[in-house]
C-alpha cells in the first residue's frame, strides 16, 4: 500500500495525459499560447499504462485522466481501454472541459468510461466566454446531454471566484434541480499561469452556501465527509446536489487519498507540492517495475501533513494547473 507518514492510504491516481488545452481559462491558462512541454517528453499510452499497472500493485484502484484538456490527446479511448484492463483498477474516469466530448463519447463509453467531471463555470454564453476566453458553452451542454443518454455519470465543477460566481448561483441551482447533476464549487486556488491570484478573489465555500440560502433556498448537509474533496449539500426537498470544495479556506488534507502523474512523467504527492519523483527517466532508462514502485512509495512517504492554503503558509506551486493536471 501507498501510505504516507500520517497514515493516509493513497488509492487514487490522477494522470495528466497532456498539458495542452483548447480553452484559456483565466484561473489556469495564460491568454497567449503557453510554453508547452516538448512532445517527446510526454508519456506514451504504453508508459502511462505501465505506471498505472505498477500503482495498482500498490493498492491504487481509482484512475482519473486529466490535462490540460485530455480530449486533445488523440485516440484517448485507447488509453481508457488499456487502463481499464489493468488488474485491480475499479474505476477509470475523466476530467474535461467537454468541448470535444460529444464527438468522442461513443468510443470512450465503449472503452469503459463511466464517469466524467466537466468543468463549467457559467451557464450563459457571455460569462462562459469571459472566463474561458473562448466560445463553446452550448457544446458543453450538448456533451452533458450525450452523457446522460449513455448513462455516463456526470459531475460539474465550477471555480468559485468573487465578482463572477455570485451571478451564476440561481442558474446552477435550477440546473442541478432539473437534471440531478451535482454542481461542485471549487474555491479559486493559486494555480493560474499569470500569477494574478490573491485571497481577495476567493469566494469561500461558506459564502456560496449563504448565497444559495438567499437566492435559491437553504442547503442541508448530505452526510459526513470522506476521501472525496467535496462536502455535499441538498435542498430541503432533497432535489439537487451542491458540493463545496473549500481547498483554500478549509483544506481537506487529512482525508486526501490521491497523488498525481504529470504529462511529462513527474510524480506529485500534492497539488500544491513540488515534483517528487521522475518516473519518465525510470521508464526510459530500463529501470525495473520495482524501482518505479519504490519511487512511488518514496514520493507518497514525503507528502506533507497539509498544503497550508488556509493560512497562506504554502509556497506557490512551481507549475500552473494546466501543467500539473486537475
Amino acid at each position: 500500500m501507498l501510505v504516507d507518514r500520517f497514515g493516509r492510504k493513497h488509492t487514487s491516481l490522477r494522470v495528466s495525459v497532456t498539458d495542452r488545452c483548447n480553452l484559456r481559462c483565466t484561473y489556469c491558462m495564460p491568454a497567449d499560447t503557453p510554453d508547452y512541454c516538448e512532445r517527446d517528453s510526454i508519456l506514451t499510452f504504453e508508459e502511462i499504462t505501465r505506471v498505472v499497472r505498477i500503482a495498482a500493485g500498490l493498492g491504487v484502484d481509482d484512475v482519473r485522466l486529466t490535462g490540460g484538456e485530455p480530449l486533445v490527446r488523440s485516440q484517448l479511448h485507447k488509453l481508457v481501454a488499456s487502463i481499464g484492463d489493468v488488474a485491480g483498477v475499479k474505476k477509470v474516469s475523466l476530467t474535461t472541459n467537454a468541448i470535444l466530448l460529444a464527438d468522442q463519447l461513443p468510443d470512450l463509453h465503449a472503452a469503459g468510461l463511466r464517469g466524467v467531471n466537466i468543468s463549467l463555470d457559467a451557464l450563459d454564453e457571455a460569462s462562459f466566454a469571459e472566463v474561458t476566453r473562448r466560445p463553446g458553452m452550448q457544446r458543453v451542454l450538448d456533451a452533458i446531454d450525450a452523457c446522460r443518454s449513455l448513462g455516463v455519470k456526470v459531475k460539474v465543477n465550477a471555480i468559485a471566484m468573487k465578482d463572477f460566481t455570485e451571478r451564476q448561483i440561481v442558474a446552477f441551482g435550477e440546473f442541478t434541480r432539473l437534471t440531478s447533476i451535482p454542481i461542485r464549487f471549487i474555491e479559486f486556488m493559486p494555480l493560474d499561469a499569470d500569477g494574478n491570484w490573491d485571497d481577495s478573489r476567493v469566494l469561500s465555500g461558506q459564502k456560496i452556501l449563504d448565497l444559495f440560502a438567499e437566492q435559491v433556498g437553504p442547503l442541508f448537509s448530505k452526510g459526513e465527509p470522506n476521501a472525496s474533496p467535496a462536502t455535499d449539500y441538498t435542498f430541503e426537498d432533497g432535489v439537487g446536489t451542491i458540493g463545496i470544495i473549500a481547498s483554500v479556506t478549509q483544506p481537506f488534507c487529512s482525508t486526501c487519498n490521491r497523488f498525481r502523474l504529470t504529462a511529462d512523467g513527474q510524480l506529485r504527492n500534492c497539488l500544491f507540492g513540488s515534483d517528487s519523483g521522475d518516473v519518465r527517466l525510470l521508464l526510459r532508462d530500463g529501470s525495473s517495475d520495482q524501482e518505479i514502485a519504490d519511487r512511488m512509495v518514496a514520493a507518497v512517504m514525503a507528502k506533507k501533513r497539509g498544503h497550508g492554503t488556509d493560512d497562506l503558509s504554502f509556497d506557490r506551486p512551481s507549475r500552473p494547473m494546466y501543467s500539473i493536471g486537475g
